[in-house]
C-alpha cells in the first residue's frame, strides 16, 4: 500500500509543533536506540573521535556530523508531510552492522569495527522511520559512511603515483636526477615521496566534498559521475605537481626554503586553489539548489520498488525492544570473546 502522507502539520509555526505523535515516538526510539548501540560500540566511537581530532588525515570528518544535520534539516518540511512507520525488517540492518562490528572487534580490524558501528546506527534510522521516510533522507543517511576513518589502505599506491608524476616532470624540466621508486636524488639532496606527501588527506577530503556537491547540485547522473571522476583525478595530478614543485624550487632556492614553502603554500593555498578550480569548472553545470536535493514525500509514494517492503511495521516500543536485544547480544558476545582470548 502507498505510504501514508499527512499535511496537517506541514505549516505549523513551531518547530516542535511540526512533529505529530508518531514523529515524537520515532525520535524517542532513535534516541534510546542510538544510546544502546553507542554504549555497546563505545570503544570504536572513542577511537574514531580520537582520529578525527588528532590525525590530520581525518580532521575533515569533524564537519561530517554538521553536514548530516544540515542535510536532514533541509528535509524537515518533507518529513513532516509523512508519518514514520517503525519497521521490524530494519532490525536486520542493525544486526548486520553489529555483526560487522563484532567481527572487526574480535579480529582487531579497526576499519571493519568502525564501519559496523556506523552501519548499526544507519540501520537504526531505517528501522525507526521505515523505508519511505528513510528514502527522503537517503543522502544524509548514506553520507554517514564518511564518519568512518579510511584511506590508509591507499597511501602506498598514491605514493607511487605521486612519485611517477614528480619523476616525469623532473625529467621534463631538465633537472639531473637519479630515480629509485619513491626516491628522487638531485644535486641539492635526496627527496622522498613520504606517506605525508601521498596526498591521501587531500584526496579523501575532496571525495567527501565531491559526493556532497554531486548529490545536492546535480540532477543528472552523467554530471555527477563526471564531477566525481574529476574530483579524484585532479587532486592526484595536482599532488604530483606539488611534489615536483618542491624539487624544482629546491634547485634554485635551497632545500630549507622549498620545505617551508611546501608546508605553507601547498598545505593551504594549493588545496584551496584546486577546490576552487574544480567547483569553478562545474559551476555552469549546477542545475538545482541544495535544498531541493533528493526526493520529496510525494515522490516516494510512487516508488514501486518500495512496495515489496510494505510489511513488518510495528509499534516503536517493539522495534526498540529489538534494538536493545541485539545490542545486549552483540555486547555480551564481544565480552565473552574477549575473555576467551585472555584465557
Amino acid at each position: 500500500m502507498p505510504h501514508k502522507v499527512s499535511l496537517e502539520n506541514a505549516a505549523a509555526p513551531s518547530f516542535v509543533a511540526r512533529f505529530n505523535t508518531a514523529w515524537r515516538e520515532a525520535i524517542a526510539l532513535l534516541a534510546f536506540g542510538a544510546l544502546a548501540i553507542v554504549t555497546v560500540t563505545m570503544r570504536e566511537w572513542a577511537e574514531m573521535l580520537h582520529q578525527w581530532w588528532n590525525i590530520d588525515t581525518y580532521s575533515h570528518i569533524l564537519l561530517v556530523p554538521v553536514i548530516i544535520v544540515w542535510l536532514v534539516a533541509l528535509k524537515v518540511g518533507e518529513l513532516t508531510k509523512m508519518d514514520p512507520r517503525p519497521w521490524m525488517p530494519g532490525l536486520l540492518i542493525v544486526a548486520a552492522g553489529l555483526g560487522l562490528w563484532l567481527i572487526g572487534r574480535v579480529s582487531g580490524a579497526n576499519l571493519i569495527a568502525h564501519a559496523g558501528a556506523v552501519g548499526a546506527l544507519q540501520g537504526l534510522v531505517i528501522a525507526a522511520l521505515g523505508p519511505r521516510a528513510s528514502a527522503v533522507i537517503a543522502l544524509p543517511l548514506c553520507f554517514g559512511i564518511f564518519l568512518v576513518p579510511f584511506g590508509d589502505e591507499i597511501i602506498e599506491p598514491l605514493q607511487a603515483i605521486t612519485a611517477h608524476i614528480a619523476i616525469a616532470l623532473t625529467k621534463w624540466s631538465g633537472i639531473p636526477a637519479h630515480f629509485d621508486g619513491i626516491y628522487i636524488d638531485t644535486p641539492v639532496g635526496l627527496f622522498v615521496v613520504a606517506e605525508a606527501c601521498s596526498g591521501v588527506r587531500f584526496l579523501i577530503a575532496m571525495v567527501t566534498l565531491a559526493v556532497l556537491v554531486a548529490f545536492t547540485r546535480f540532477t543528472k547522473w552523467a554530471h555527477r559521475t563526471a564531477f566525481l571522476a574529476v574530483s579524484i583525478i585532479v587532486p592526484i595530478i595536482a599532488n604530483g605537481i606539488r611534489a615536483w614543485g618542491t624539487v624544482y624550487i629546491a634547485q634554485s632556492q635551497g632545500v630549507e626554503f622549498a620545505s617551508g614553502f611546501d608546508h605553507v603554500f601547498y598545505g593551504w593555498f594549493f588545496f584551496a586553489f584546486v577546490v576552487i578550480l574544480i567547483l569553478g569548472l562545474a559551476w555552469r553545470f549546477f542545475d538545482r539548489d541544495p535544498e531541493d536535493y533528493g526526493w520529496t514525500a510525494k515522490q516516494t509514494e510512487g516508488f514501486v520498488l518500495l512496495n515489496p517492503l510494505e510489511f513488518g511495521f510495528a509499534r516503536p516500543v517493539a522495534v526498540l525492544a529489538g534494538v536493545l536485544a541485539l545490542s545486549v547480544l552483540a555486547g555480551s558476545t564481544a565480552l565473552i570473546a574477549a575473555q576467551a582470548t585472555l584465557s
